[in-house]
This record gives C-alpha cells, structure tokens and sequence, in this order.
C-alpha cells in the first residue's frame, strides 16, 4: 500500500450505516432526555456556532433522534433540530454509571485526548454525551423543523437508498444525461444520499456493473429505467442493510454502542481486496483503480 493510498483511505468520512450505528447507540440516553447542561467549549467547529448554542440547547427535550443521509438529526421540544456531522474525525463517547465509552471508535483510533472534547452534553438520562473531534471537520447547527428541508446542508440531498421510493426509476431519472463514471455518479450525494465510497464499490459489484460505465446507461432513451438500474439499486440496499445490521463497517473497526465490533467487513466483496479473487470464481481478480482521487476496487471480469 502506498503512502499516498493509506492517508486517502485514512480520511474516509464515515457513511451511511455508521452514521446509522452511532445514531442507534445515541438514542438510548438522548431519545426523551433533556439537556440538563450544554458545554460548547469553543466558538466553532467547521463552521460557528450558532448565536446562543448551548442557552437554546439547554433545557429542551430531545423528542427523537434520527438521520438523515450522513448528518443526525434531533428534534426538540422548542421546535428547532439540533443536525449534528461526524465530519472527518469526529466520535461520540458516552460517560454513564461509572463507564465511559466510545460510540462509533475505529481502528485509525478516533481521539479521546481531553483538548479535542468540544461539546459535552449533560442529559437528564444521567448520562454525559461527548463529542471529540481533532480535525474539526465535523459541525453543529440549530435549524427551525418547519425550514429544515430548504436549509444549505439539507436541500442539496438526494433520496434515502433504504427509503422506499428510492427505485431503479428514481435511479435512472437522477442518472439520465449524465456522462459522469458510475462511481461518480453514486458517489455525488444529490443522486443518493449517504453513499461513500466503501459501499458505492461493494453495490457496483453486487450489480455487476462496472465503476467505469457511463452513468447514463442506467436509463434507455425513452428515459425508463434500463433492468441495469434495477440491478443496482437491489444491490445499494442490500449492502446497506447489511452493513447496519452488522454494526457498519469494521475497515476502521467500527464499535457497536456495547463496544463489540462489527462484523461487514469480513464480507467486503471488492473493497479493498486488490489482487484477490473475484468471489464470483469467475476467473476475474479484484483491481485497483483511482477514479477522483479515490481507490475504486471492482471485477473486470464481471462487473461490466
């Protein structure tokens, strides 16, 4: 592995099913709780805070906790959603009865050191809620529930791949004309949301597709969807669902909120397997390609 190769996969933003993860492993001390006490212990994380943070924060009961995309969502009692992003290196740490422990920790271990300890919730629950971020890329944002779909964050995004109008037509629309790789296309979050590049690289194998291919070829020039797109969005789901139920992705030891590790990564089909067999016995090895910076892993023998 070149030097180059391990800092791009280093950097990977956590995608949807961890995002999923850590949102499970939240709701059990945030869900019906209310902020006792909010520390922002800085002005700004990627962007600054807004007016009066913690003061809006306090006191206010978090009604239920939810996701949308790769950005968590809580809604409040007073109306507002608190959308709350991991960004790059940012993790969640749960201090209750006496244990304190990491919701969503990684092999590239995400940090505990106390400088990084930017906000820290004190919830009714009895439990403290820490979020650590040392890159800073991560961020925090108050926005009234009524104006949420038409805030900057949230109205450049794409169908929810598990939500149940997300469909080959839906797929092939989204794709039509576009003369974009594949990759690219599924990679851009207003096609999709959530999708990074660890799951864009198992669906396209799961469809047989190839990460090459034109986007547009999803779609036949009446616009329907052609039995491609179909194929595809078969495989997004089930690689999705997958991921979740295992506790997201493992390729940074991805912790379930008990602190077991998940178990997907044992079953990564093409991502980052290069030289490998193709576990179709197809004849084919897994390649490595770069595609936008990024490591793209796929069968040239059956992914077409």
């Amino acid at each position: 592995m070149t030097g180059a190769w391990l800092t791009e996969e280093r950097v990977n933003v956590p995608e949807l099913p961890e995002v999923e993860t850590v949102r499970r492993g939240l709701a059990p001390v945030m869900e019906g709780a209310r902020f006792r006490k909010v520390e922002a212990r800085r002005p700004d994380l990627r962007f600054p805070f807004p007016k009066d943070f913690a003061a809006r924060l306090k006191d206010q009961t978090v009604m239920g906790l939810g996701r949308r995309a790769k950005y968590l969502l809580a809604d409040l009692s007073s109306g507002d959603v608190l959308i709350m992003h991991l960004g790059m290196s940012g993790s969640f740490r749960i201090a209750q009865n006496g244990a304190d422990k990491p919701v969503g920790e990684f092999h590239h271990p995400r940090s505990e050191a106390l400088p990084h300890d930017h906000v820290v919730f004190h919830m009714s629950s009895g439990a403290t809620v820490t979020f650590n971020d040392p890159r800073r890329f991560g961020f925090m944002t108050l926005v009234p529930r009524a104006k949420l779909a038409d805030d900057k964050m949230m109205r450049a995004i794409g169908p929810e791949p598990l939500g149940n109008e997300f469909d080959a037509a839906m797929l092939a629309k989204s794709c039509a004309g576009k003369r974009t790789s594949l990759k690219a296309a599924l990679s851009d979050q207003r096609v999709v949301a959530g999708l990074g590049n660890i799951y864009v690289c198992e669906a396209l194998h799961r469809a047989k597709l190839s990460p090459k291919r034109i986007a547009s070829t999803l779609a036949l020039r009446s616009g329907a969807p052609h039995a491609r797109a179909a194929a595809l969005v078969e495989g997004i789901k089930a690689v999705l669902n997958e991921a979740i139920t295992a506790g997201g992705s493992t390729l940074r030891d991805h912790r379930q909120p008990d602190g077991e590790l998940g178990y997907f990564q044992h079953t990564f089909r093409v991502y980052d397997r290069a030289g490998a067999a193709c576990p179709r016995r197809d004849g084919g090895k897994i390649r490595r390609i770069v595609q936008g910076t990024r490591s793209t892993f796929y069968c040239p023998a059956c992914q077409r």
